[in-house]
Order: structure tokens, then C-alpha cells, then sequence
């Protein structure tokens, strides 16, 4: 069937599905379901290549919903001695997820003797995620150095993945990667990365609602691996400097009323029960 030149829609928004989402929500209703909401998370994780190794970097706010739910979360796991990972979308299921594959290498690491690779654990993080098809709310970046050098992935809740020098997810992932992308060279050294992913990761704090408190850095090299928790803590809560107590009179009273209230006598009477 040959549409004219004007049927075609030029650009905007397509509601051709609204008819279907309300006709699947009203039969939801009838059986007394209720159509999944939106879910709001809020992290900033980021990561870059630098001359020695690989560092990660994330943010220590956990949200629930517009509450705070902990200002001070650890959101870098340890895998394997040589490989971390950064987890950002739902804390449970990250948590887990980084717990499951951690035990997974170990299990893999014991049976062929041979330290883990940062691919190999990407492949299986990646197929686990692609199993669940998004149901696991999981956005992971893996960083390490194993025996071919140093790596970096990203993985997304639905299982793609990604390679690159450098990489952010989360709701503050914007922010963060217009840092890398103005700033970032290749072989940096270990002080200018380090500066680097911090200034990414307090761009994230800084412009998203959902990422606050302190910054957490990891750095991995061939020599070993160094966690810096609460590497930098920003946006400290000032301190009162003027007292805010009135003293007493200070605001006028216009009218003053006394209503007397009336008691009523009440008469007590006491009555003891002999239990013998």
C-alpha cells in the first residue's frame, strides 16, 4: 500500500501505542492488577584507562525514590583480586549480581587454575543480565587488569556491552562523560587520572538529584589493587554561624484573653474488696 508524501510523519512523538496502553491497563484493572511504575534510581559510576592499569569511581548516595536512603553506600565490588566492578540502577540486584559472579570466578579460578580475565568475567555478566532480559535493573561497568592488560566494560541491563578507554552510566552518566570527553588523553598518569575521574564524578553529584554525598576510588594495576573510600567528600553541610532564638517579647501581642474555666466538684469514694 503506497502512502501519499503527506501521511508520513515527519518527527515527534509516535502515539499510534496509547490506544493499546490503555485498552491493556483497563483489563489489567479488571482483574485487580495494577500497571508497573516507573522506577527512579540515582547513581554516578565512571571509569578510564590510564598508563598503569584502570581506575573506577562512583558516588555513595542510595535513593529511595525522593528519600535518602543512605548517604555513605559502597557501590565499587570486588570480583576477583585483579577486577572490580562499579554498579549503578537498583542496589539489591547489583549487590547480588557482583556477589553471584564473584563466586562464579572463584568456582572458575579453582577449576582451571589459572587466574580470571576481565572478558571472561564480562561475558558471563553480560549472559546472566541477557537471561533475565532486564528484569535484573543492573548497569555495571568491569574494570581490571589481568594477564593481556588493562580493560574496561560497561554492561547494560539487557546484556549489550561495551569497550571503551573510558566510561560512566547512571542518571548522572551525562555530566560525568562530558568531563571524560573534554579532558580525557590516553596514558595518562596516576595523579591526573585520578583528579579526572573525581572531577566526573562530582559533575554527576553536582548536576543530578539522584548522586550525592562522597566519592570512592579504586584503582587497579598489575601491582595490586587500592581502594580509596571517601576519596573526596563533597558538598559539606556548612556550619551555623548565627543563633536564630528570640528572646521573649520580641514579637508584640495585640490582644490577650483569659477565659476562667468552670471545674465541677467530683466526689471520690473508695471501696475495698475483701479477697478472703
Amino acid at each position: 500500500m503506497l502512502h501519499k508524501s503527506s501521511d508520513l510523519q515527519d518527527g515527534g512523538f509516535c502515539f499510534e501505542n496509547s490506544h493499546r496502553n490503555a485498552v491493556l491497563e483497563s483489563s489489567m484493572s479488571e482483574l485487580g492488577y495494577k500497571p508497573p511504575n516507573a522506577r527512579k534510581t540515582g547513581t554516578t559510576i565512571a571509569g578510564l584507562v590510564f598508563k598503569d592499569g584502570v581506575i573506577l569511581g562512583a558516588d555513595t548516595r542510595a535513593t529511595d525514590d525522593m528519600v535518602v536512603a543512605d548517604k555513605n553506600c559502597l557501590k565499587i565490588h570486588c570480583i576477583a583480586p585483579n577486577i572490580y566492578c562499579c554498579g549503578a540502577g537498583v542496589a539489591a540486584d547489583a549487590e547480588i549480581t557482583t556477589q553471584i559472579m564473584a563466586s562464579n570466578v572463584e568456582l572458575h579460578t579453582l577449576n582451571t587454575g589459572r587466574p580470571p580475565l576481565v572478558a571472561m568475567v564480562t561475558r558471563q555478566l553480560k549472559q546472566m543480565l541477557f537471561r533475565y532480559q532486564g528484569h535484573i535493573g543492573s548497569s555495571l561497568i568491569v574494570g581490571g587488569v589481568d594477564m593481556t592488560g588493562a580493560h574496561l566494560y560497561s554492561i547494560y541491563p539487557h546484556g549489550s556491552y561495551d569497550k571503551l578507554p573510558f566510561l560512566t552510566m547512571g542518571s548522572g552518566a551525562a555530566a560525568a562523560v562530558s568531563i571524560f570527553e573534554d579532558r580525557f588523553k590516553a596514558n595518562m598518569e596516576l595523579e591526573e587520572a585520578k583528579h579526572l575521574v573525581r572531577d566526573a564524578i562530582a559533575a554527576g553529584i553536582f548536576c543530578d538529584l539522584g548522586s550525592g554525598s562522597n566519592v570512592d576510588l579504586c584503582i587497579i594495576t598489575k601491582n595490586g589493587v587500592e581502594m580509596l573510600r571517601g576519596y573526596d567528600r563533597l558538598a559539606v553541610r556548612g556550619q551555623r554561624l548565627g543563633k536564630y532564638q528570640y528572646k521573649q517579647g520580641t514579637t508584640v501581642v495585640l490582644t490577650k484573653t483569659v477565659t476562667p474555666l468552670s471545674l465541677e466538684v467530683v466526689d471520690e469514694s473508695v471501696q475495698v474488696m475483701d479477697t478472703d
